[in-house]
């Protein structure tokens, strides 16, 4: 399947370096190799692979070299400075493709050394605006494989499962401990499972603290670790201009909705969280706006579950339901006080319509038109 973004990493390529960056397993090296496709002379090279990371370190790859494309560097001692000695020095002709998942954008973030020297590209799971097919079983399927490549290209449903089972198990016996030394292997796994549980709703450090046995810091640590992961993220409140009012307790969403476990309603509105999350990362990718997606809750319990937010200023608030058509209560309140646009995003919905200027809108139709 090709991704969107293909022709769009190949038009920077001829600018700067690119970073491509986003889960494991999400079509990172998949994308890299069908880009190389289109050059005369490419390179792949992993830094995992013993043969190919002497040639990395010699610098040994022919002169007529169009495309380099650098997987898993970030386990290379001072690669940045690598990088831009590379850049800096290499002949016109070469472009260079950097790959990897949370290490390259964990170290991306720290320090400035190849600052004006790259794009970044994220690539995330599969949406429904990015599969040909859009219709209600491509979207029902998303709800119940999620959007990784492999699990969602599944020959039935038990295949998809075994995929993810293996996924999770390399996640934290792989992935995690090799980004921090764990001395509790089986509470960050408990705590990974209670979050499959509590998609949606608002975060309580504390409460996961206690049914873990350890402390509300300690269960922070492993959020953040899960988060530089791309196994979550969070939704915290948005409050510019807002009352002071607003709570601030975040909600978590998976980046696989395939890991999700609750009814249809929590699944879906962690495919649309993701949908949402993807559209606003091209937004920044390829536009240089900065997004954030964020929620609104008072303590009155008036609640939005999305607010996308580009330039820092509110330009949708949507809320998500399964079947139920009927006008939140909660997105007339914030509509009217604040005049934020307003969507109510149904899942099962028969008529779109406009409601005294909120529109209703069938899941289908608003993913499948999403900018990626």
């Amino acid at each position: 399947m090709k991704r969107t973004q293909q022709p769009l990493i190949k038009k920077d390529l001829s600018r700067k370096m690119v970073f491509l960056t986003g889960p494991r397993q999400v079509g990172k090296t998949s994308l890299a190799k069908a880009i190389a496709a289109d050059y005369k002379s490419s390179v792949y090279l992993n830094y995992d692979s013993m043969a190919d990371r002497k040639m990395i370190i010699d610098m040994a790859w022919l002169p007529s070299t169009d495309l380099l494309i650098l997987d898993e560097l970030h386990k290379m001692p001072e690669w940045k400075n690598y990088l831009k000695g590379l850049y800096d020095t290499k002949v016109e002709r070469l472009q260079i493709l950097v790959t990897g998942s949370a290490r390259l954008e964990t170290f991306r973030q720290s320090g400035d050394s190849l600052a004006g020297r790259f794009f970044r590209h994220r690539l995330n799971p599969l949406s429904l605006a990015e599969i040909p097919e859009e219709d209600e079983h491509t979207l029902d399927l998303l709800m119940e494989r999620g959007g990784f490549p492999e699990a969602y290209l599944a020959e039935s449903l038990a295949e998809s499962n075994r995929w993810r089972l293996q996924y999770i198990d390399g996640l934290i016996r792989t992935d995690i401990l090799d980004f921090e030394k764990i001395h509790d292997f089986r509470a960050i796994q408990l705590t990974l499972e209670l979050l499959q549980n509590r998609v949606g709703s608002p975060l309580s450090y504390s409460s996961l603290a206690r049914d873990v046995s350890v402390s509300p810091n300690t269960i922070k640590r492993y959020i953040e670790i899960f988060e530089a992961l791309y196994i979550i993220f969070r939704v915290t409140p948005y409050h510019r201009n807002i009352a002071r009012s607003l709570q601030k307790d975040a909600k978590i969403y998976f980046y696989d909705t395939g890991m999700v476990k609750g009814d249809d309603g929590v699944r879906f509105e962690n495919l649309v969280a993701i949908s949402l999350l993807k559209h606003l990362n091209a937004i920044e990718d390829y536009q240089g706006k900065p997004t954030a997606l964020r929620m609104l809750r008072t303590k009155e319990q008036k609640e939005i579950d999305f607010v996308l937010v580009v330039d820092e200023k509110p330009v949708q608030m949507l809320e998500i339901k399964l079947s139920d058509p009927t006008i939140s209560p909660s997105l007339r309140y914030f509509y009217e006080k604040y005049n934020i646009p307003a969507v109510q995003l149904v899942k099962n919905l028969r008529h779109e319509r406009a409601d005294n200027g909120i529109e209703v809108r069938r899941a289908l139709n608003y993913l499948g038109q999403l900018e990626l």
